[in-house]
């Protein structure tokens, strides 16, 4: 019986890996995840896309971080 010398690699799968950070926040103006950038379609879908879909979402990420802006001033700043 051949085992691989690095058992990790069975488990590796020839494709793009999400750009997930963990840090899963949806901005409400943009809604786009203030952690990975991508849509909550994009990311519901990220298991389903093909490859080359994977890859245009990836390239349009570092485009996407201008969208997001941070809320100062919390409440009071809501209701001018």
């Amino acid at each position: 019986m051949n085992i691989p010398e690095n058992t990790d690699d069975v488990w590796k799968r020839a494709e793009i890996d999400s750009p997930c950070v963990k840090v899963c926040v949806i901005h409400p103006e943009s809604r786009l995840c203030t952690g990975c950038l991508r849509s909550i379609d994009e990311i519901g879908a990220w298991s389903r896309m093909s490859p080359q879909a994977r890859r245009l979402v990836m390239a349009e990420l570092p485009s996407r971080a201008g969208k997001i802006t941070k809320r100062r001033g919390g409440r009071a700043a809501r209701l001018k």
